[in-house]
């Protein structure tokens, strides 16, 4: 007759696998208990068995409302305790979230983005004149910033100007003769001083080596000695 192995993949599904198998045969033991208050002694020592298996969820506010939820689930729903907390509905339990929704909103020049068409339209509800100037010229200053970082290189005012013009719908414009402020493309400092690191701990490397092989060569050794010797002069002779 062959011998039959127990797998895991033959049993039942873990619940919750933090607790363990054991933990879940324990639920079902209670849950077929024939009596409640045998079943609400036996429940009091899983809890506390739960409670020892994971202490991070002493940390965690009602810990002890979150083991008796944890109970629950175990049993799918089926033991019948005295809980000191309301029992949970497997409803509550498996609610998912609502989808997320994707934006769909169309950006005229993507390397802009999104939030300088916004600005813009925050300008054009300005009344004050002056204010409108202000915010329209900081708002050119931020679209220069934004070319040359997506673009990695210069940019006239003029283009900026005229993105402005259009992206606005004529209704944004400032005086031709104005000078936006100026803007240079940066490298990440930190990947450049990486590089030099990396390249001196690399130097430094070959150079350790180098002493290295010279030490363990045979003939610097024999040189080594000689010149030693001819500058103490000579050979001790005992």
């Amino acid at each position: 007759m062959p011998q039959e192995f127990d797998y895991n993949s033959t049993r039942n599904k873990l619940i919750l696998s933090e607790y363990g198998r054991n933990v879940q045969n324990m639920v079902k033991y209670i849950v077929a208990l024939p009596t409640k208050e045998e079943r609400n002694r036996y429940a009091q020592v899983v809890i506390d068995l739960m409670g020892f298996l994971n202490p991070h969820l002493r940390d965690v506010a009602d810990f002890k409302h979150k083991l008796w939820d944890h109970l629950h689930i175990i049993s799918d729903f089926q033991i019948d305790v005295d809980s000191p907390y309301p029992k949970p509905s497997p409803e509550a339990i498996h609610l998912k979230p609502e989808p997320l929704k994707y934006p769909h909103q169309r950006i005229k020049y993507k390397h802009y983005g999104k939030t300088i068409e916004l600005m813009i339209e925050k300008a054009k509800s300005i009344e004050d004149p002056d204010r409108k100037r202000h915010m329209t010229q900081a708002v050119a200053n931020f679209m220069k910033m934004a070319y040359v970082q997506w673009n990695k290189d210069s940019v006239t005012d003029e283009s900026i100007l005229n993105d402005l013009y259009n992206l606005s719908g004529g209704q944004l414009k400032l005086e031709e003769n104005i000078n936006l402020n100026r803007v240079e493309y940066r490298a990440n400092p930190h990947s450049s001083s990486t590089n030099n690191n990396n390249r001196g701990r690399t130097n430094n490397n070959q150079n350790n080596r180098g002493r290295t092989n010279n030490n363990n060569n045979p003939r610097n050794n024999n040189n080594n000695n000689q010149n030693r010797n001819r500058n103490s002069g000579g050979p001790k002779k005992y």
